[in-house]
């Protein structure tokens, strides 16, 4: 049955869900406030605490020990249970390969429900934050979370989009087995500028992962 709610309700719901989402954490009632009141909103603390407690008892949201506010859209989704953490690491350039250590330790940790990713394992997952427009053609634009999964043996890379790792620089781009002992990682992009890079198998190289989904942002924070 469609949960019917006020504007204000409504209203704070979007936040709830644009902190979860864009930010990647899972906000108390004093952080949600101190986010209404830095986007302009004049609702008092008691205010928000209404609303929030509204939501509650429509089962839209859940609060854990800790106060941390959970969505709650449907039975597979945004549930503390049904929520996990993926390793955040620095930028990947979707145009020429810099800005990455594979070896690097996690810059910061997404937090994601299963619900979006089907059966992937979770501890095979990591993200990276895009820089650059050479792949915006399959949706990886500039300052977003490009999600992937970690290639183990002899995965089929082939014509997938990847994270490769080259001389300890990375690069988002389309995997390409040209024969004769020539790789090409091709761009995908409405910017003509960009060109493939054509490496030997001899090179260093190593794919990290292959690409999943992403996780688009309204603004760029780096």
């Amino acid at each position: 049955m469609e949960q019917k709610l006020t504007a204000k309700q409504k209203n704070i719901l979007e936040y709830i869900r644009e902190i979860t989402m864009q930010n990647g954490e899972k906000p108390t009632s004093y952080r949600l406030h101190k986010y209404l009141v830095s986007k302009g909103g004049s609702d008092s603390m008691k205010s928000v605490m209404q609303v929030i407690e509204a939501l509650e008892k429509k089962d839209l949201i859940t609060r854990d020990e800790n106060k941390k506010i959970y969505l709650v859209e449907n039975e597979n989704y945004g549930d503390a249970q049904n929520v996990f953490s993926i390793p955040l690491y620095g930028l990947a350039s979707c145009g020429e390969a810099l800005a990455y250590a594979e070896d690097n330790p996690a810059d910061d940790f997404l937090q994601l429900s299963k619900s979006l990713f089907g059966k992937t394992q979770p501890e095979k997952m990591f993200a990276v934050k895009a820089l650059g427009d050479s792949m915006n053609k399959d949706g990886i634009n500039d300052g977003d979370y490009a999600i992937f999964e970690k290639v183990e043996g002899q995965a089929d890379l082939e014509g997938k989009v990847v994270v490769a790792v080259i001389n300890g620089m990375a690069t988002i781009k389309r995997y390409k087995n040209m024969g004769k002992g020539v790789i090409g990682l091709f761009p995908h992009s409405t910017n003509d500028a960009h060109h493939p890079i054509y490496l030997s198998e001899a090179d260093v190289i190593f794919i990290a992962g292959i690409f999943r989904r992403v996780l688009p942002v309204k603004f760029i924070s780096l």
